[in-house]
């Protein structure tokens, strides 16, 4: 399939702009659009401008599945930046039957990491097991073993669990508790009761900001004194901003260099980038996330339109010739490669609002 030659490439994202998601999806859809914008002013890919379709979903699957039913009617060139495991996850079946691939979904869902999938997903982030197996090396090694897990009940939870149990059983361990919460809900009070009393050194959360922050608010409440381990799907600055002085302490692992600093190429760039063309767009995790994302597919669409006209199986083809490459520093795996693990590192929040890596 080929876009008309002079039109615009058309990308679809589904993603949380409402409910209590949508910080997230807002961040990582500005982060997108702003490399975008400049990236048109310099006249596009090969004259054509790239055009980023958002649609709001709410974090809700059957929306989601409306949403991508709707893209593929128009005969988007991909799809780009998926917000959430269950989402996605709803919207696979459609996306395999139309040969559309997905890139850079923003979660790391283990159903979306099946080799099956290697051309039809290009995951970009790190894996929520490569993100738990991380936090439960650290502690082990800080001598807290009593780790238990808050997980929201759906495919994004259950594969946080999955990594959180599969690497302490590495150690020999497992978790002392677990409770759960639903999706889109801030009831966190049975979780509370149910995790509180086991007296845990720590307790790991694989949830959505506002659930996340209204656990620890509620656990510390009831008593809790251990500390609280978040996967970066939770929204750092939107979990730091939720919590305001409370966030003290809380840790959250992250699939990105912090866009704080300026060590790292791309943060570099996603900084001059803010200065030149968004005033209005703080530097934050998810902004960056969705401008590497952006960054990447412009890469590809590059490579793809080089010998003439631009199809998606050239798209395609573009982005497994990526695999194992570096864009702005960063290392590109959309497949698994021996000996060379994704990017996670751990950041730390404190209670004025900032993050310490």
């Amino acid at each position: 399939m080929a876009q008309e030659a002079s039109g615009p490439i058309v990308l679809g994202q589904s993603c949380a702009l409402s409910g209590p998601s949508a910080q997230l999806g807002t961040q990582f859809s500005q982060g997108a659009k702003l490399y975008f914008d400049q990236l048109n002013a310099q006249g596009g890919i090969g004259r054509r401008m790239v055009e980023l379709r958002t649609l709001d979903d709410g974090y809700e699957p059957e929306r989601c599945v409306a949403n991508t039913q709707k893209f593929l009617a128009d005969e988007v060139m991909a799809l780009f930046g998926y917000l959430g495991t269950p989402t996605s996850m709803a919207a696979l079946p459609l996306l395999q039957k139309a040969q559309v691939p997905l890139i850079a979904p923003l979660t790391g869902g283990a159903g979306l990491r099946d080799p099956k999938l290697a051309q039809t997903v290009f995951n970009l982030r790190a894996s929520y097991a490569d993100e738990t197996a991380l936090m439960v090396k650290q502690l082990v090694s800080l001598g807290l073993k009593k780790i238990a897990v808050f997980y929201q009940n759906d495919a994004y939870g259950q594969s946080g669990l999955d990594g959180v149990t599969q690497a302490l059983q590495g150690h020999g361990l497992k978790p002392v508790g677990t409770a759960t919460v639903e999706r889109n809900s801030q009831d966190v009070s049975k979780a509370v009761k149910t995790l509180v009393p086991l007296g845990a050194d720590v307790v790991v959360q694989v949830g959505t900001y506002a659930a996340s922050a209204a656990f620890v608010r509620a656990a510390r409440q009831a008593g809790y004194g251990g500390q609280f381990y978040n996967v970066s799907f939770v929204g750092t600055s939107a979990l730091a901003q939720a919590l305001g002085k409370e966030a003290e302490g809380v840790v959250v692992t992250q699939v990105v260099p912090s866009p704080y600093k300026t060590s790292h190429p791309l943060a570099r760039e996603f900084q001059a980038a803010l200065q030149k063309g968004a005033a209005a767009l703080q530097p934050n995790y998810s902004s960056m996330e969705g401008y590497l994302a952006a960054r990447v597919v412009a890469e590809a669409l590059k490579s793809a339109s080089a010998g003439g006209r631009l199809q998606r199986a050239g798209l395609v083809a573009a982005l497994d010739a990526l695999n194992g490459q570096q864009v702005a520093g960063f290392p590109i795996a959309f497949r698994p490669q021996a000996g060379k693990p994704r990017f996670v590192e751990l950041s730390m929040l404190t209670g004025d609002g900032k993050v310490r890596v």
